[in-house]
């Protein structure tokens, strides 16, 4: 009767290797997969996946992890050195444009949209201990901010108006203009802009009324198109008092234009 032979090591390794689950494997191919995409497209996967928006006055900061901001630098960089390519624009022996793709990508990512990629600034509040139900106006704030349309400068001041309940919380004075800044920074329309800042204002504070003014000149008017160097867009938020109370508005509009 012929002996049958034990398996060799290597054989037997082969058969245990087919028996374990591909899960492992596939994972690991899914992760090599991933590595190879841009980081923007994974940052986008990441916002679909959740079925949220990221239009150009969105903030994105909750699907950022920590130290991807550099590398989403990187990556504008990259593909702005592409469009000053495109531009016919030399960059290897012009000493002026040698570092402007990474100057530009600095510059979008981290200041001037910059409040699409970072969290909300703290705002630490305190009860109204003093009861104050009187007008209370901020400004005016100087505020930058981009055109979503030509991303062309959009530079301007804004005035808040608020009017506290006895029951209102309060924010530090400084804590107005950092809220500001944090939507400004963004291509975005002045027109959604100034309504998203009186929503979270509204939020925040609860007030009686809230009211939001910007007066800015459009860059993507004087710098292009008609080139009309002397019009400017003012539009109002009124919530609440503001709305309701024309005495009121009339009060606050009356003193913004001593300023």
């Amino acid at each position: 009767m012929p002996i049958k032979k034990s398996p060799t090591k290597a054989a037997a390794t082969k058969t245990a290797s087919a028996k374990k689950p591909a899960s492992k494997s596939m994972a690991n191919a899914a992760k090599k997969s991933e590595e190879g995409l841009p980081l923007s497209v994974i940052i986008r996967k990441r916002i679909q996946a959740q079925k949220a928006r990221f239009h150009a006055n969105d903030n994105i900061a909750a699907f950022i992890k920590p130290g991807e901001l550099e590398g989403l630098v990187d990556e504008v960089a990259e593909k702005m050195q592409a469009v000053l390519e495109s531009l016919v624009i030399d960059t290897q022996s012009d000493h002026n444009t040698k570092s402007t793709s990474r100057r530009v990508a600095k510059m979008y990512v981290q200041e001037v949209f910059n409040g699409r990629y970072v969290e909300q600034p703290v705002l630490t509040k305190f009860p109204n201990v003093s009861r104050l139900n009187e007008l209370m106006i901020i400004g005016p704030i100087t505020v930058r901010s981009a055109c979503s349309h030509h991303l062309c400068p959009i530079m301007g001041r804004i005035w808040i108006g608020v009017l506290p309940s006895k029951s209102s919380a309060l924010i530090g004075l400084s804590k107005y203009s950092r809220l500001t800044e944090w939507v400004m920074c963004r291509p975005q329309i002045q027109e959604e802009a100034v309504v998203e800042l009186a929503d979270m204002l509204e939020k925040k504070i609860k007030p009686v009324g809230v009211a939001v003014v910007m007066d800015a000149d459009h860059f993507c008017m004087q710098w292009r198109g008609v080139k009309d160097r002397d019009s400017k867009m003012i539009n109002s938020v009124m919530r609440g008092a503001f709305l309701k109370d024309s005495n009121l508005r009339r009060e606050f509009l009356a003193l913004i234009e001593r300023k």
